[in-house]
């Protein structure tokens, strides 16, 4: 197998006394979709947030093409080939949405990694003009992925992209990262809706409280005792 673009080594990360993340591990190769899941405060935000450089590792490592990336900061990851969504989309609201994406673009990697127009892609075409604070909040997610696309990420980190869309807004979603995938851009995907996941891959990675409990196909997923229980506590 080809050496990851992605490798995330026995990660770990303490608030003080408080273990957010404990010994997890992940390898991602390019083109390829790997679900996070876990119930509320199982680490998946957490997770996010130290390889995107946003938190620093209390213990672990991240590779991003074979370089060590962990630690931050996350301008430096943006321009080493990683980028991320956020659950909630920061974009610059006074702007407009083609502003949005020059100041995104101006603090990318000096490479491409898609072919045609982002917002295009993300069903946002003809919007340029628009001030992104006059978006729904649907448009909002999907400027948050244009923005972080046009960084020319190998690696997307998507944060519950699929939350309050209708299901033809998912279905779109899931042909979107379907699209990206196709590319060669690696995503981890952060998702509670499983139907919205199942459309875009077959494998996950499993948190609970901190720890990776399962990591495997999607469909042995919901047949593993330790992670029915977790989810339905029988």
């Amino acid at each position: 197998m080809a050496n990851p673009i992605l490798a995330i080594s026995d990660l770990a990360k303490s608030f003080g006394g408080f273990i957010a993340l404990d010994g997890v591990s992940l390898e991602l190769q390019e083109g390829e979709v790997v679900g996070l899941v876990g119930p509320n405060g199982s680490g998946k935000t957490t997770l996010i947030n130290v390889v995107s450089g946003l938190y620093a590792p209390s213990r672990g490592t991240v590779t991003l093409g074979g370089r060590p990336l962990h630690g931050g900061p996350p301008h430096r990851v943006v321009r080493s080939g990683m980028n991320r969504t956020f659950q909630v989309p920061k974009s610059l609201g006074t702007l407009t949405v083609g502003e949005n994406l020059r100041v995104a673009s101006a603090h990318g990697a000096q490479r491409r990694t898609l072919e045609g127009d982002p917002l295009e892609l993300v069903g946002l075409a003809g919007l340029e003009r628009r001030f992104a604070n006059s978006l729904n909040a649907s448009q909002q997610k999907r400027l948050d992925l244009a923005r972080a696309l046009v960084t020319a990420p190998q690696v997307l980190l998507v944060d519950e992209l699929g939350a309050g869309l209708s299901p033809a807004e998912l279905d779109d979603a899931a042909g979107v990262l379907r699209k990206l995938a196709a590319a060669g851009i690696a995503l981890l995907v952060v998702e509670h809706l499983m139907g919205f996941l199942a459309k875009v891959t077959s494998r996950v990675l499993v948190l609970n409280a901190g720890q990776q409990i399962f990591q495997g196909s999607l469909e042995e997923a919901v047949r593993d005792p330790q992670v029915v229980q977790v989810f339905l506590g029988g």
